[in-house]
């Protein structure tokens, strides 16, 4: 009796880590290639699997999707919103997978989107999209929209609950790299001003943390400020204006995150000071003034094209809809270097400096066909999905 009750515990131990080698859940589920692009990430991210790996959706499509943002008063939440209602949305109706996009914005009032969210749910959409929010304000909502069959996804930012998808930029690793440029570009020494996002959300914070941990590899290297841009360019203009008049100090270079690059290139112009290099990061508006000017900078990232980050949270959502099993909880994209070469690519050299557009990747660089499919247990093409009969 023993020995057969030895045999079939050795049988469940090997089952179990053949099971564990086949179907590893989270970060140990990724090839190589992209598993290296989580060695530099806010450590607060999960990493782990997610709940949504087996999900079935409530009802069969076509769903109605809601999607919570916010904020709206910035080119980058434009291009966005303008992305799910005028180009996804129209095609993913057209397939039969969606009926209605429900869009709501906040003005940055937790309370408020939390209660746009608890409505959306109660008035019966399958999925939810939500934009920068704080990383733990809303998962008692996150929970209870999942216990209503409805699954959450973050965008431009995470959220910890163990009950949403974060399809995003890994910001700590883009701020790292926008610093690490900045003060080569400069020499490895000198003054650097600061521009943040907004505080307290996550990819404005996890940036600057990035950021801070490259400047402090070169000692040469001093942050002379920090303000708050709020990624929009007319807030951050104002606020560097105010800066370079009330700081004598010589600034060498400024990083900044979108979308306020243009407002702080103008605010360099106005000040009277000679133009140094500053950290873009897609605005066409601030990509015209490199275009006139080439030597301006030796090149800029893509930190969280607003474009690109649609799609790709559109496409783990639908994903994750049709059942494809997503592997990990949080799907991060890396900082992306462009050159003038590639400004002058999209944009003539009577380019509108007042622009409202934004630079992309190309040929959809951001999230691949090919590199979508290692984040999901049964992959295939969202859009041309159909229910099985």
């Amino acid at each position: 009796m023993l020995k057969k009750i030895v045999a079939a515990l050795l049988t469940l131990s090997s089952l179990y880590h053949m099971n564990g080698v086949a179907k590893a859940d989270g970060l140990d589920s990724l090839p190589p290639d992209q598993k290296a692009l989580y060695e530099n990430i806010d450590p607060a991210i999960p990493l782990g699997g997610t709940v949504y790996k087996d999900f079935v959706p409530k009802r069969p499509p076509p769903w109605k999707i809601g999607y919570a943002s916010t904020y709206a008063g910035n080119t980058w939440r434009a291009n966005i919103l303008d992305e799910f209602t005028n180009v996804l949305l129209p095609k993913y109706k057209e397939a039969g997978l969606v009926s209605d996009l429900i869009v709501t914005q906040s003005d940055l009032k937790d309370a408020v989107q939390i209660q746009q969210m608890r409505q959306m749910v109660d008035d019966g959409v399958d999925a939810i999209v939500i934009c920068c929010s704080n990383i733990t304000a809303l998962n008692k909502t996150i929970e209870y929209a999942h216990s209503k069959g409805v699954p959450v996804f973050s965008v431009s930012g995470y959220v910890t609950s163990p009950y949403a998808i974060n399809a995003t930029e890994n910001n700590t690793d883009g701020g790292y790299k926008a610093a690490e440029w900045l003060a080569k570009e400069i020499g490895e020494k000198g003054n650097v001003l600061m521009v943040s996002g907004i505080p307290g959300f996550a990819s404005s914070d996890s940036f600057d943390i990035g950021a801070k941990n490259a400047f402090d590899k070169f000692p040469g290297i001093k942050i002379v400020g920090t303000i708050a841009g709020k990624w929009t360019d007319q807030v951050a203009q104002v606020e560097v204006q105010k800066f370079l008049a009330t700081n004598l100090a010589e600034v060498n270079g400024i990083l900044v995150q979108s979308a306020s690059e243009n407002g702080v290139v103008n605010a360099v112009q106005q000040s009277g000071r000679d133009m140094m290099p500053i950290v873009l990061g897609g605005e066409a508006s601030a990509a015209c003034y490199w275009r006139k000017n080439p030597d301006f900078i030796s090149k800029s990232f893509h930190f969280w094209p607003p474009r690109s980050d649609a799609r790709l949270v559109w496409d783990v959502m639908m994903r994750t809809l049709e059942g494809q099993g997503p592997k990990i909880q949080s799907i991060l994209r890396p900082a992306l270097p462009y050159t003038i070469d590639d400004v002058k690519e999209v944009l003539k050299e009577d380019c509108d400096p007042n622009s409202t557009d934004w630079i992309e990747p190309k040929n959809n660089g951001w999230w691949p066909a090919d590199v979508a499919a290692n984040y999901f247990e049964r992959p295939e093409d969202p859009l041309a999905w159909r229910p099985k009969k």
